[in-house]
């Protein structure tokens, strides 16, 4: 097993490139041994799913794309971030029960903590930034080289 594995795709900032990137992450999570009904994997697709959402919603068209990256470190860590060019940061909005939206954030941080995972923000060298969640590896899930991503 490779000690460090990543795979990485850049996609339009669409609403439907939010669909495209939960699949790309469940399909390399798949190569990396992780079965499709996990937990995990569950988790990790409703994450994206919100990650994705919210680079395509909340940078207001100034940010024209968006890039999710996958990484296996030493088959402990799983992480993924987010990256989009826009500069202002997530934050949690109040969210009153007849919206619609708002809930992105704390769905994020609680399925990250339920999993014993961290969630962070970093700055891009553009002015964007990244938002990158880190859950651990499940035990019995081997990871396997990945070729081509």
């Amino acid at each position: 097993m490779a000690d460090h594995q990543e795979a990485s795709v850049t996609l339009p900032s669409d609403p439907a490139s939010v669909a495209t990137a939960r699949r790309y992450v469940a399909e390399v999570l798949g190569e990396w041994g992780l079965p499709d009904e996990a937990d995990t994997a569950d988790s990790v697709r409703l994450i994206v799913s919100e990650l994705a959402t919210n680079a395509v919603q909340h940078t207001f068209g100034q940010s024209p794309s968006f890039t999710v990256d996958v990484r296996l470190e030493r088959g402990e860590w799983l992480r993924v971030g987010v990256t989009d060019s826009h500069p202002r940061w997530p934050r949690r909005l109040p969210a009153a029960v007849q919206q619609d939206n708002g809930r992105g954030m704390v769905i994020i941080r609680w399925l990250t903590a339920e999993a014993g995972g961290r969630l962070s923000v970093s700055p891009t060298e553009d002015g964007g930034k990244t938002v990158w969640i880190a859950l651990p590896w499940p035990v019995g899930a081997a990871a396997e080289s990945v070729s081509g991503c």
